[in-house]
């Protein structure tokens, strides 16, 4: 059996610069990963697809997603069939901004890109995943980086690793086209290029929490409860929502967090992680 993770994505800013005539808007995006999310595994003895884990019923009957997109997407590119059961094990929200699908996606890639003997720097490899989604090329490499373009255009820049995280839902599902859609279509200007990884971050904005409030206004008390958490440093909304995050300046002050959270607010999902 192989196992691949699927960490968790987030925007640290997200700035929305344009509409482009193709539909697609033109990003410019703070890309980071943390250690925790879904998992991938690849059973040669078995057939077909599962979802299991704690957010799998909400996909349980679905005939199609993204990994199995991804599977036969990789097969076609290759050559290569892609016999065995494949099972997702389903540990973030769905429709959470944390780019859950695509990472999915992009752990089915490097899944079979390994039982097959691909490198990662293959470019039918990116092919495959910018032809799934926009986040799935950045979800592939899972690296820190700049995104522009729809977010497919990666430059690499130095991350942050091991500071501490909360992830934060405060219980909704947010679709992704109705936050764009609500876009008040202003250009604010680009993520700072100077400063290290936080220092820019804090210094960028989410262009898409605006509009994520009118879809999903729990996103904004989800926000003002982290404001309150002692040590809580960058307060934000990750992709178009619902998910939102702080990071802390030590590990005991986001579990202090994460405790409080669990006690005050038990119908929200959170985790405890740091920056990979």
């Amino acid at each position: 059996m192989l196992i691949e993770p699927a960490p968790a994505k987030l925007n640290l800013a997200l700035h929305v610069r344009r509409r482009r005539d193709d539909g697609y808007h033109e990003l410019e995006t703070l890309f980071a990963f943390v250690r925790d999310g879904d998992v991938v595994r690849l059973d040669a003895d078995g057939e077909g697809f599962a979802v299991e884990g704690p957010f799998g019923g909400v996909l349980a009957g679905e005939g199609d997603n993204l990994v199995t997109r991804a599977r036969d997407a990789f097969g076609a590119a290759f050559g290569v069939a892609t016999p065995g059961r494949v099972t997702l094990d389903k540990r973030l929200p769905v429709a959470s901004g944390l780019g859950g699908g695509s990472a999915d996606a992009a752990a089915t890639l490097r899944l079979l890109a390994r039982r097959e003997g691909v490198s990662l720097d293959d470019p039918r490899l990116f092919a495959v995943a910018d032809g799934l989604g926009s986040d799935v090329p950045a979800c592939l490499y899972g690296r820190t980086a700049i995104g522009t373009g729809r977010g497919e255009q990666l430059a690499w820049i130095d991350g942050a690793p091991d500071v501490p995280v909360l992830l934060v839902n405060p219980g909704v599902a947010v679709a992704t086209a109705p936050v764009f859609a609500a876009w008040d279509r202003v250009d604010r200007g680009p993520i700072p290029a100077e400063g290290d990884l936080i220092t820019r971050a804090r210094a960028g904005r989410n262009d898409l929490y605006p509009p994520a409030l009118t879809v999903a206004p729990q996103i904004g008390d989800a926000i003002a409860w982290l404001e309150r958490q002692p040590g809580a440093d960058l307060c934000r909304m990750s992709g178009s929502g619902a998910t939102c995050f702080a990071t802390f300046a030590d590990g005991a002050s986001c579990a202090a967090a994460a405790e409080r959270l669990r006690h005050d607010q038990r119908d929200w999902w959170c985790l405890e992680t740091v920056l990979s």
